[in-house]
């Protein structure tokens, strides 16, 4: 006697060896014995022999027209011999209930299963949606090769290509294109935004980490929604004299401008005069919710993303030959020892004579000259005045606005069809980066005199009682993190009670909050922003966020051009050796000229800040990575270069208005 039996999902035969009443001893026909439940066996049969048993059973299986037999099987539960008897229009032989029984299990769309041998016909919309996705994923499964196949070739599939975005910084990873990519990326060994570059997708690295960046924090992109204008106030008195500004030559949202006169006491009066766009909306509107949302300008070497919309940022601006609002704090000075006799702040317009650029007078105003009474350019007696009072106010401080030997960087980007990169045929511009020292006297002129308005309106703020948003740090070393609050509190490393950002209201959406502060209270309002309020507190939070996320973004993009500055100098692979400056942390130089520190293979343990020589014996931009290697030493390291290099410039970022 022989059994027909289901086991691990799947039906078998074999001869009854013995039996009981609960299980059998049987014998697969390749002599396997196996001990079954009862319950497991459908039927026993003597005839047909075993050896051709399964096989006979799958070719009758594969004849029974599934349709059909969905047809005739009966609307309630039934037993695959009654349906069988239907089918057949006889009793089924045990090949027949063999076959039938394979092609139910084998067809859980069309039949429900509902015990042993006992199934239920599925409903019809049941069956239709079923089969409808079942062709769906078919369909897509065919789709999905297709597009592998294409991207293996470096082909990139149309309906892919608008959807970048998705695939490469957020995928679904259940949607076609993803897996499509996931499986190209397999074949050619290639990571997903490579290959896409390979395919004409993606230009350049530099195109991926923007995109990535303007992914994440401007999905709706980067231009601004529609909104009312600004207002432009009216009735504000006229400042005397003539204000100037300082700024790289990029800079167009132009906050800060100065002046300089004398008093018929004798006294000489600076004007530190900072824009008002906060005069021409209100917390609130349109163009609040717009600087709200992005919380700062973004920066990046050769371009920006401005905080505000260009019609607020040009009604604002202090740009040269424009009589513009402002908030101005006034300073009177005693000539002789420069100490401040008298403060005062006004909201009032200013007219702004001239905009000078760092690039046309770092050159020629410096500290020597300015020793010497040399040189000839705009302002000059204002310059003079002016950088001797910063010295007394750094020196009053007791803390340097910042480092002389922190060393900053300029990128400059020109479109050159001689840089077209190889694999994509997309023209990169040239790169030059220029070395710019920070400390020099234009810079600390400005530098000391944001610090001076943002100390002297965040004492005020306090003083007054109203809240106001203030940079602290009140612990020294590594421990005293610079941080915002609602809470006035002193900023050690800057030596001052109380710094609140008001210097920038074009640029930091926290300096917009501050100036509605500090005008209400000049203009004995009530300040728009309670202490602690949501308001406030989220605009910390949501600033902090961004200002981390807009600074990492700058620093990898400085460092992109960093690596195509060296391949564009033909310093990678020329064995040429390039300068560098052993850091402190193990293994790291910083090369000469950009700032770009690196790991340097086969470096030896040597002090920070010793001159060596690297090669440059690669790159790679997608991962921003230099392969470079110890080439030998220049030079015993000079006094004070060690510092130079590892000194911790924390507030470096403070001081940047």
């Amino acid at each position: 006697m022989n059994v027909f039996y289901e086991e691990d999902g799947g039906f078998k035969v074999g001869a009854v060896l013995s039996e009981t009443e609960a299980s059998c001893q049987v014998e697969a026909t390749h002599g396997k014995r196996s001990k079954i439940k009862s319950s497991a066996i459908f039927f026993k049969f003597d005839a047909p022999p075993l050896s051709a048993f399964i096989a006979n059973a799958e070719a009758n299986a594969a004849r029974i027209e599934l349709d059909f037999l969905w047809e005739v099987a009966p609307g309630d539960e039934f037993g695959y011999v009654e349906l069988g008897s239907e089918y057949f229009g006889h009793a089924p032989s045990p090949v027949e209930a063999a076959a039938l029984l394979m092609r139910l299990h084998g067809a859980p769309m069309h039949f429900y299963k509902k015990g042993r041998g006992r199934y239920k016909a599925a409903p019809g919309e049941s069956l239709k949606a079923a089969l409808a996705s079942v062709e769906r994923k078919q369909r897509e499964a065919e789709l999905q090769a297709q597009y592998a196949a294409q991207l293996a070739r470096f082909e990139m599939p149309a309906a892919l290509a608008g959807n970048l975005g998705a695939l490469l910084y957020k995928p679904d990873k259940q949607s076609i294109g993803y897996k499509a990519l996931e499986s190209a990326c397999a074949t050619t060994g290639l990571p997903a935004p490579r290959l896409l570059h390979r395919a004409g997708a993606l230009g350049s690295a530099r195109d991926y980490f923007y995109g990535r960046f303007v992914f994440e924090h401007f999905p709706r992109g980067t231009g601004f929604v529609a909104h009312a204008a600004p207002r432009l106030p009216d009735g504000l008195a006229l400042a005397p004299g003539r204000a100037f500004s300082i700024d790289d030559a990029s800079t167009t949202e132009i906050d800060d401008a100065f002046s300089v006169r004398p008093l018929t006491s004798g006294q000489m009066r600076i004007g530190i005069h900072i824009a008002a766009p906060t005069l021409g909306f209100d917390p609130g509107d349109e163009l609040d919710a717009i600087a709200h949302a992005r919380m700062s300008t973004v920066y990046m070497p050769g371009a920006k993303i401005t905080m505000l919309p260009d019609d607020a940022v040009n009604a604002f601006t202090l740009a040269a030959g424009r009589t513009v609002p402002c908030v101005s704090l006034y300073v009177d000075i005693e000539p002789a020892d420069l100490a401040i006799a008298h403060t005062e702040s006004r909201v009032e317009a200013i007219a702004v004579a001239a905009n000078l650029r760092h690039h046309e007078l770092d050159e020629l105003i410096t500290a020597e000259a300015l020793a010497e009474g040399s040189g000839d350019y705009p302002f000059k007696e204002e310059i003079a005045l002016l950088w001797r009072f910063a010295n007394k106010l750094e020196a009053d401080r007791g803390k340097p606005s910042m480092s002389g030997k922190f060393r900053d960087y300029n990128f400059q980007l020109e479109a050159s069809p001689a840089t077209a990169d190889a694999a994509s045929g997309t023209a990169e511009p040239m790169v030059t980066i220029t070395e710019r020292r920070r400390g020099a006297p234009l810079d600390k002129l400005v530098s000391e005199l944001m610090i001076l308005a943002n100390h002297t309106w965040g004492r005020l703020l306090a003083d007054r009682g109203a809240s106001a948003i203030y940079r602290v740090k009140t612990g020294a070393g590594p421990a005293g993190k610079v941080r915002m609050t609602s809470v006035p509190a002193a900023h050690i490393g800057l030596g001052v009670t109380h710094y609140a950002w008001s210097s920038s209201p074009l640029r930091r959406y926290v300096d917009l909050v501050n100036q509605w502060q500090l005008i209400a209270v000049l203009g004995g309002a009530k300040p728009p922003f309670a202490a602690k309020s949501e308001a406030l507190l989220g605009a910390i939070a949501m600033f902090d966020a961004a200002y981390a996320a807009y600074a990492a973004f700058q620093d990898t993009l400085e460092r992109y051009w960093c690596l195509r500055w060296l391949a564009q100098q033909g310093w990678v692979g020329s064995g040429r050796p390039l300068g560098a400056v052993v850091l402190m942390r193990e293994g790291m130089a910083l090369l000469d000229g950009i700032p770009l520190a690196a790991q340097v293979a086969g470096l030896p343990v040597l002090a920070g800040g010793t001159r060596v020589q690297v090669l440059v014996r690669g790159i790679d931009e997608w991962d921003l990575s230099a392969d470079l290697a110890f080439a030998g030493l220049v030079d015993p390291p000079a006094a004070g270069v060690v510092a130079e290099i590892s000194v911790a410039v924390d507030e470096a970022e403070e001081n940047t208005d």
